[in-house]
């Protein structure tokens, strides 16, 4: 497994920006939750996202920055720079450096705001791992009404963890809106450190749109009745809008196929389809209106220009149900039941790819990617190189002027294994990634290049494309090449070693690898 260091120096970075950038930059980098690549207006979606699509019009937009395709690892490996580790240590040990301890040992000051999921003990709770100043969610979902009120009873009694540093939180008022709340604890982050003159790193981390599909009343008005044509429909209206936009190109992404596990338009329930694709919509218009107030923040505080912004998801649209598909004991929106999108919608909010969360075909792994930087990013730009979330830690610190280190609290780290992409913010090059890797739950892929290898664990077989010609994965190459099959499934397993991950016996290996 390749590891690298950091590529580029304070002295080199500051070759590539701007004089006006020469100022150690704010940084705010905002992530929201099992949101798909097509959902957001300036991404082909139909969901009215007007500060996003601002952000994205005075910035720049990438067409291939990959996640992990599950909150956790992407967590994992956004704040650390690293690809996850698989033990009985967790995700996030005392040989990992996470964003908030690098950034503040550079005079950064530092708040996570929203969602962590990455532990909630003395070495995995944000505030004890570098965050300054934290609010919000420790696991992975919650009713965003009452964070603290326990799942309904058919997917069994649990209460959320939810604090403010190192204290729990355990009411909320009635008008009580997680995204809202989130949005508010990081604006207050924001004046504070302002106020102390000293740049800041702001990680802003909604839940939304995950399930539980609450919204508030009036902004799921907005869209009950405009899902009603179905997800085949969903899916083709957006792959227009994203010819359109130039966002991508026709030659190298065609529509993917029909989903294996998306179920047929003519015999769902329209009404609960519709209502359930609203509600998801209204959770990231909300989000988007919380954006809003959050820039607004930034220019009453006189400090939007020297402030880099930065937005993504933390894997591709949602394929879950829980509590099975069954409209009449289950209502979206309402703030009691867990319900989410299922498969068909989920497959339709990543047009035009394949997969969804979990599944590490583009669908899963590919996020919308947005950079705001006054004077150093050109605005209305699109960039088509290949990144990935572990290049977010050595980006940081480039941006920050300081280095990785070998030891932090008498404990040797790993090293950084992203490269930072602040020369592709500038409209430079950068030298990419021999090779990406990706695995959750039995799925795998391996990028090297334009070859994408992957493993599906539905149909338990290596699949072969060349995504120059083949972004979206319709035309499988293993039978043509075998060699490469068997040279990228060697280098994967490799990886899988190195970074802890259970390997199959002997001859199942040999089974996948093609031999």
């Amino acid at each position: 497994m390749l590891r690298y260091c950091m590529t580029f120096s304070l002295g080199v970075a500051l070759l590539v920006l701007s004089a006006s950038a020469a100022e150690r930059p704010n940084i705010v980098l905002i992530m929201c939750d099992d949101m798909g690549f097509s959902d957001i207006g300036c991404y082909g979606g139909e969901v009215q996202t007007p500060n996003l699509d601002r952000l994205a019009s005075e910035g720049m937009r990438f067409t291939q920055f990959y996640n992990n395709a599950k909150c956790t690892t992407t967590r994992a490996s956004l704040v650390t720079g690293l690809y996850p580790r698989r033990s009985k240590g967790g995700l996030l040990r005392r040989n990992m450096l996470t964003l908030g301890e690098a950034l503040g040992k550079a005079g950064y000051r530092t708040a996570l705001s929203g969602k962590w999921h990455l532990g909630r003990g003395a070495t995995t709770h944000p505030h004890k791992r570098g965050f300054q100043e934290f609010y919000g969610l420790l696991d992975g979902c919650c009713n965003f009404f009452n964070p603290v009120q326990p799942d309904p009873p058919y997917k069994g009694a649990r209460v959320r963890a939810f604090g403010q540093n190192d204290e729990r939180i355990e009411s909320f008022p009635a008008d009580y809106y997680t995204t809202d709340a989130f949005t508010d604890h990081a604006i207050a982050s924001m004046r504070t450190f302002a106020g102390e003159g000293k740049p800041f790193l702001l990680h802003l981390c909604y839940t939304a749109p995950h399930y539980p599909l609450h919204a508030k009343p009036e902004d799921i008005a907005k869209y009950v009745g405009k899902y009603r044509e179905g997800w085949d429909v969903l899916r083709k209206e957006r792959y227009e809008r994203q010819k359109k936009m130039g966002l991508l190109d026709p030659e190298q992404c065609r529509l993917s196929g029909k989903d294996s596990r998306a179920y047929s338009w003519k015999e769902a329930d329209h009404d609960f389809e519709d209502l359930r694709m609203a509600v998801y919509a209204a959770m990231i218009d909300s989000m988007d209106q919380n954006i809003g107030r959050l820039l607004r923040a930034l220019g009453d505080l006189g400090i939007a220009d020297n402030t880099v912004v930065m937005f993504l998801s933390d894997n591709g649209g949602c394929s879950e149900e829980p509590g099975g598909r069954n409209p009449s004991k289950r209502t979206p929106g309402p703030g009691r039941d867990y319900v989410a999108v299922g498969p068909a919608w989920g497959w339709a909010q990543n047009a035009p790819f394949r997969r969804y969360k979990s599944w590490v075909h583009e669908g899963g792994i590919s996020t919308p990617f947005i950079v705001r930087w006054p004077g150093v990013v050109k605005p209305g730009a699109i960039n088509r190189d290949v990144a990935h979330i572990i290049d977010i830690m050595p980006t940081f610190l480039d941006m920050a002027g300081a280095s990785y280190p070998e030891v932090h609290n008498g404990q040797q780290v790993l090293p950084v294994e992203g490269r930072s992409f602040l020369p592709l913010l500038a409209g430079k090059t950068r030298p990419g990634h021999e090779r990406l890797f990706w695995e959750w739950s039995g799925n795998r892929a391996i990028r090297e290049a334009d070859w994408k290898l992957v493993w599906d664990k539905t149909v338990k077989a290596w699949e072969l494309y060349d995504l120059s010609v083949d972004r979206t994965e319709v035309n499988d190459l293993a039978a043509r090449h075998p060699e490469r099959v068997t040279r990228l499934s060697a280098a994967w397993f490799s990886w899988a070693r190195d970074t802890g991950l259970r390997v199959r016996t002997p001859a199942t290996r040999k089974k996948e690898r093609g031999l």
